[in-house]
This record gives C-alpha cells, structure tokens and sequence, in this order.
C-alpha cells in the first residue's frame, strides 16, 4: 500500500513520464518521416540519374543525404553520396578548368566520393567503387594529385588485399610519378600474390614494355602462357610484341630484325596449331612473312613467302566474314528477327 508521500511522488512524475512520452512518438515520427522523405528524394535523384539530367538529379540527391539522420533506418540510402559525387563528376568540364564554378564540381564530386567511400560500409562492392572514382578524380586528366591518390589505394588494398586492379593502379601511380622501381616492385607481388592469374603476367609485361625492358617483357608474357598452355592467345601476344620489336626498333641491325621475325612466327604457328580459324593469328602471320620475304634476297625464297603471305590473308578474310555473318546471325536469332 503506497503512504501518503509516495501518492504525491508518483503524482508530481505521471505529468512528466506523459511528456517524455509524447516527445518520444513526436520524435519517432520525424525520423520516419524523414526517412519517407529521403527515400522519394532518392527515387526521384534516380530517375533523374538515369535520364542524365545530372544538375536536377544532384539537387535531389543533395536532398536525400540532407537529413542523414534517415540513413539510420534506411542505411541503403547512403549510395546517394555516390550518386551525387557522380553527378557533379558528369557535370564537370575538362574544357574549362580555371573556372570556379566549373572547378566546384569536381570538389563537390570529390567530397562525395569521400563520404561514399566512408558511410557505405555495409555494400563493398559500392565502398570499393567509391574509391575507384576518388581515384581516378585525383587522375591527370583532372586534380592530378597523385599524393592524395596514393592513401586511398592502400586503402582499397588493405580492404580487398586480393583485387588484383587495386595493385595495379598502384603502381601506375608510381610508374607516372617517375618511381619506377617502386612500381616494378608491386607488380612483382602481385604476380606472388596471384600466381596463377595469366592478367597479372600480362600488366608486368605492359609495365617492362613502357620502359623498354624488352626482354623482361618477353619472359612476362612467356610465364603468362606457360600457366595457359591451350590458350591460343597467349602466343598471339607473343607474336604481336615480337612483330612490333622487328618493326618499330630502328636500333636493329638486320640479322637482330630477323631473328625477331622468326621468334614471331614460331609463336604464331602455337597459336594456330590450337585454333586454326584463328584469324587475327593468321593476319599477323601474313605480315610477319612479308618481312622475311622483303629481308631476303633469294628471288624463289621471296616468292614462296609472298604466296604464304596471301593465301593465309584470303583465308583469314574468309573466316573474318563468316564469323560476322554467324554473329549478325546470332544477334537477328536473339532478337526474334
């Protein structure tokens, strides 16, 4: 039985709790409220988005992350950022760097990205293109910041330490700004890292190829194929840096020329022996034969190479149209045509 004091007590702190729970439902429908808000915001940003009508769809974006306190029960909502750094990407103009108002966008566009990468933490795959399109702000083509570049891919890397594309612009990054041992370095570990991916094999090559380390490209592109014995372009690519070796190095002397020439069509010949409709195989086939029949002197020797040369281009023609003429079949078939 409550005494006389507690009856006054729980009298004067009835009116309060009343209060508090008013307040309380008040509160609770603000927050949905604004996360209504927020997700027509949204659709609408969206609708816009698609249409490319970037400036009114970053203003509907702008008003979807407005009250973030929505992203609390809606946190999907927090791609906006994405979309709105996106927006004012798309509205951006490398014509008119140097203006203000253009040269807004771009920090507005980066901000965002900033944001995206930071909120959108429960989708990776948005968090890690956040980061993608950061970076590739701070590109040279646009802030040309490598330094701001640089955390965010270590960023990129520490959170998908297998991403293989991470790594890579990694050492872009280095390669641009003059550090190419650095650069060398990374691409090395990735190639520890994913031994068994024929495209890390691939960048090193492109990587030795920028800085006229012919050689190391060839032994790059060598262990790509040894880990892809049946793939027929493997030894394509083989044989196309080899054509371009013979071709575009005027430091070579005619024998080195030669041997350059012979090495691509040996690869050519994998190529084929795996694929023997392999067309683009066959077009490089036919140039580098051309090279060794301008090379000789012997008259016969010229002749039969020159032959080769043209019945293999009439035939990968051949085969070139009646590939396309499959595929235009194809895609008529697909359509219901």
């Amino acid at each position: 039985m409550l005494l006389k004091g507690e009856i006054m007590n729980m009298r004067r702190i009835m009116p309060r709790l009343a209060i508090v729970a008013a307040l309380s439902v008040s509160l609770a429908g603000c927050d949905y409220y604004s996360m209504l808000m927020a997700r027509k915001n949204f659709k609408e940003a969206n609708g816009l988005y698609t249409q490319a009508e970037y400036e009114r769809a970053a203003h509907a974006y702008e008003l979807t992350v407005a009250d973030s306190g929505a992203f609390d029960s809606a946190p999907e909502l927090r791609v906006a950022y994405f979309y709105l750094g996106n927006s004012y990407d798309q509205m951006w103009r490398p014509s008119r760097i140097g203006e203000p108002e253009n040269d807004v966008l771009l920090e507005k566009a980066v901000e965002n990205y900033r944001l995206a990468s930071e909120e959108i933490i429960d989708n990776p795959d948005m968090q890690q293109l956040s980061m993608e399109y950061l970076v590739a702000t701070y590109g040279p083509d646009k802030l040309n910041n490598p330094g701001a570049a640089e955390p965010i891919l270590r960023r990129m890397i520490e959170l998908n330490p297998n991403v293989v594309a991470n790594h890579v612009a990694l050492a872009r990054l280095y390669e641009d700004s003059g550090q190419a041992e650095e650069a060398e370095t990374i691409l090395k570990n990735v190639v520890d890292l994913q031994p068994r991916d024929p495209s890390v094999y691939l960048q090193l090559a492109a990587f030795f190829n920028r800085q006229e380390m012919f050689e190391e490209t060839i032994t790059a592109l060598r262990s790509r194929a040894a880990i892809e014995p049946d793939n027929p372009e493997a030894y394509y690519t083989l044989a196309t840096y080899f054509w371009e070796k013979a071709f575009r190095d005027f430091r070579l002397n005619e024998e080195e020329k030669a041997g350059y020439v012979a090495d691509g069509i040996a690869e050519v010949d994998l190529a084929l022996e795996i694929k023997d409709d392999y067309h683009e195989a066959m077009t490089y086939k036919n140039i580098l034969l051309r090279m060794q029949a301008n090379a000789t002197t012997n008259k016969a020797t010229q002749d039969a190479l020159i032959a080769e040369a043209d019945a293999l281009l009439e035939r990968a023609n051949e085969l070139r149209a009646e590939q396309q003429e499959a595929a235009v079949a194809a895609a008529a078939a697909a359509s219901g045509g």
